[in-house]
């Protein structure tokens, strides 16, 4: 479980997504999250920038600036993570070796998969359960990127985190908090503008992770729908290989109200699951709406990776 002191400041949580940047940062609160928001804020990209592009990168350094002038934030520590598009996951059994190290065997495993060089990728492995792993790689050009833009923000990078943990973690406090979820395997959604974010873990134990390229943008498509389930079906009978006792109790869909809840209550039925809407904006703690930074009524996207980052 989450432990905090009486008047714990978090750091900022970055959630700088293909689409969207999301900034948010909390502390201690005496609502029954125990979580309370200092200051919010968003801002999309331009539909004629490129995402990744040096034209982004002037525009991202510039929106941190303003949202961190305009909004109530305290300090400079921030908690960022990338892009999901830019986070290469795989699941693998931990690799029996005996002239070569671990690493040296996960890389030579994934190599083949990956886009590019793994040579220019930062690479690592998580022990899960059952003698599996999870494996995460990212192309350190794009890490030094964002490293550039953080600095040139004027912001002080404490650490690059997962989206995967991020969303742990925002499940963990908002809606993991009884006695029994300790040891309950739960699935996590979080469906954002273009990307389905998929997370399944016993409470802060990371069992599986993966990315759908199909948003909240495209799930107006009765077609799209489908192939979302078919999806995280698929993902669901590969984690069910690999951990063999293992059963999902129910699903829960990080993104709140940014999805239609006719759209949810069809994936639930059609995965036969239980399931339940995890709005973390409804959970949160918010002493003053007006000037908070987020409006929860007119709300358009996820804030559950940028909340979780923050809750890091």
């Amino acid at each position: 479980m989450l432990c905090f002191s009486r008047d714990r400041l978090y750091s900022i949580g970055v959630d700088m997504g293909d689409d969207t940047v999301k900034i948010v940062q909390v502390a201690n609160g005496n609502g029954k999250s125990g979580v309370k928001l200092i200051s919010g804020g968003s801002k999309n990209r331009p539909k004629d920038i490129e995402q990744g592009s040096s034209d982004w990168q002037r525009w991202a350094i510039e929106t941190l600036q303003e949202l961190i002038a305009n909004g109530n934030f305290r300090g400079k520590d921030v908690i960022a993570a990338m892009p999901s598009g830019e986070v290469f996951i795989d699941h693998m059994k931990m690799p029996r070796t005996k002239d070569e190290r671990v690493e040296d065997a996960v890389v030579s495993a994934i190599k083949p998969k990956l886009s590019y060089d793994a040579d220019g990728a930062m690479i690592k492995y998580t022990q899960t359960v059952d003698d599996n792993i999870l494996v995460t790689a990212v192309e350190r050009k794009n890490i030094d990127i964002h490293l550039a833009i953080y600095e040139k923000a004027g912001l002080r990078l404490k650490s690059i985190a997962i989206w995967p943990s991020a969303l742990m973690s925002s499940y963990v406090k908002f809606f993991g908090r009884r006695k029994t979820d300790v040891d309950s395997i739960v699935m996590l959604l979080d469906i954002e503008t273009n990307w389905a974010n998929f997370v399944i873990c016993r409470h802060r134990d990371l069992l599986f992770a993966h990315s759908i390229p199909i948003g909240a943008g495209q799930l107006e498509d009765e077609e799209a729908v489908s192939k979302l389930v078919f999806e995280v079906a698929g993902f669901r009978h590969h984690f069910s290989s690999m951990y063999k006792q293992a059963k999902i109790e129910r699903l829960i869909f990080l993104s709140g109200q940014t999805v239609d809840k006719d759209i949810s209550t069809t994936i639930a039925k059609q995965l036969e699951i239980p399931a339940q809407i995890g709005d973390c904006l409804a959970a949160v703690e918010i002493d003053d709406p007006y000037n908070a930074g987020i409006d929860r009524r007119g709300c358009q996207f996820s804030w559950a990776t940028a909340f979780g980052l923050s809750l890091s």
